[in-house]
């Protein structure tokens, strides 16, 4: 397994691809509120070959199946906790590469589409608690670093960068840079934010169109970046469903290193043969 926080410094480190896209195209049911938690309980072995296909593809780092599960997603504190271990035990076991333990928003844990705004009407404080234990069972599972991401407001960049900096494990933060809860100007100045926390190596974009990229990285403070968007295709969190056509990351994947990026993958609908491509190109 490679030293992250020295390759960083060295090259680009391909990341992984959509987990639950993955898991949906092997069979696996994942459209309740769990989405790929639901298959982690009750199909570890599943999570653990998907987290495979990615490894053998190229990438160097898996992202945990624990981004829509937190204690607040309707079931007992208790399985809660069990699972958040699970990914992260299950995500080891897949191969040689970095764990990066998944922390999701607020809004992914209410599937509603909240994710992509931050309109919570939550305070400070209450994101705070909101991620707190989480953040804290995440880091006690034994994950290399947490992947704090898809986090569509400055105000919930702003508590888990607190979070983050009371905790001390390594972390990357990573904002949606298509959300609504941000201007440009305050998507910069929370990456700024994030990347002032010492135990953050790298800070950055995800779940966005590719197209938003290469503009949000310019934004972004002069330290290891990440990016890893979707293919261009947007959900409906109504109809629980995509739509649009797919782009080639890997096409643009050269020109996010040129900016900065320095873990660069695949997000949602992106796959092993994505994840391949990239590695290539970079």
């Amino acid at each position: 397994m490679i030293d992250l926080a020295a390759a960083l410094t060295e090259r680009p480190v391909v990341l992984d691809g959509g987990l639950g896209t993955l898991l949906a195209a092997r069979g696996n049911d994942v459209t309740s509120a769990l989405w790929s938690a639901r298959v982690l309980r009750d199909d570890p072995d599943e999570v653990r070959a998907a987290h495979a296909e990615f490894v053998a593809a190229g990438a160097e780092v898996v992202i945990t199946a624990s981004y829509q599960l937190g204690f607040a997603a309707g079931i007992p504190d208790a399985e809660v906790e069990t699972l958040l271990r699970r990914s992260v035990a299950v995500a080891r076991e897949a191969g040689d590469a970095v764990v990066a333990a998944s922390v999701g928003p607020i809004g992914a844990l209410r599937a509603d589409g909240s994710e992509y705004t931050g309109d919570y009407d939550l305070s400070l404080d209450d994101l705070r608690e909101a991620h707190r234990r989480r953040l804290h069972v995440l880091a006690e599972a034994g994950a290399d670093l947490l992947a704090v991401e898809t986090i569509p407001s400055s105000l919930e960049v702003e508590a888990l960068a607190l979070e983050l900096a009371a905790l001390g494990v390594p972390a990357f933060v990573s904002v949606s840079a298509d959300s609504s809860g941000f201007s440009s100007a305050s998507r910069a100045e929370v990456l700024r934010l994030a990347a002032s926390v010492p135990n953050v190596l790298a800070v950055g974009v995800n779940c966005c169109a590719p197209a938003s990229v290469t503009a949000a990285l310019a934004e972004a403070p002069a330290v290891p970046l990440v990016a890893y968007p979707n293919t261009g295709e947007v959900w409906d969190a109504a109809t629980r469903t995509w739509h649009g056509g797919a782009a080639a990351l890997a096409d643009d994947a050269p020109a996010w290193v040129a900016a900065g990026a320095r873990l660069v993958g695949g997000c949602c609908r992106s796959t092993p043969a994505d994840i391949a491509a990239i590695a290539a190109a970079v």
